[in-house]
């Protein structure tokens, strides 16, 4: 399926292989996929180029992560991001789903994409802008 292709493709992305790397990178690929039309306003969140990211940090941005998602964004330090904070800003249907596929619990799944979320961002955004091509796109075009 789609997510578990993003998983892996997201899991090089953040030094993927065995440790925690390809873990994160699944459970960020599950989220996206759902963002994509997997799931609760999925198709809504993704836009009209498929790409998941600008939905994603948009949803970030009205639950009052404003600060947290620019930073990812641009070319500065990353500010971190709670798992409350995630849960807060995600629909649960989504968080949901995605803990499901990862097979932990939603608190675990928030928890995973906090950890991941920033650096999976500020290398999917290396001009400090959100590009409008697809993930897989942005990701073969940085040659990781």
């Amino acid at each position: 399926m789609a997510g578990n292709d993003l998983g892996s493709l997201l899991g090089g992305l953040l030094g993927g292989g065995g440790q925690g790397g390809s873990g994160g990178g699944n459970i960020l690929g599950s989220l996206l996929g759902q963002l994509m039309g997997g799931g609760g306003g999925g198709a809504q969140a993704a836009g009209a180029t498929g790409n998941p990211l600008g939905g994603l940090l948009e949803m970030l941005t009205k639950s009052g992560l404003v600060d947290q998602a620019q930073s990812w964004v641009g070319t500065g330090e990353n500010q971190p991001v709670s798992g409350a904070q995630i849960k807060q800003a995600l629909p649960d249907d989504t968080l949901q789903k995605v803990a499901q596929d990862a097979g932990v619990s939603p608190d675990q799944a928030a928890d995973q994409i906090a950890q991941v979320l920033p650096q999976a961002v500020d290398k999917l955004t290396p001009t400090g802008q959100v590009p409008t091509e697809s993930i897989e796109e942005i990701i073969r075009k940085q040659g990781l």
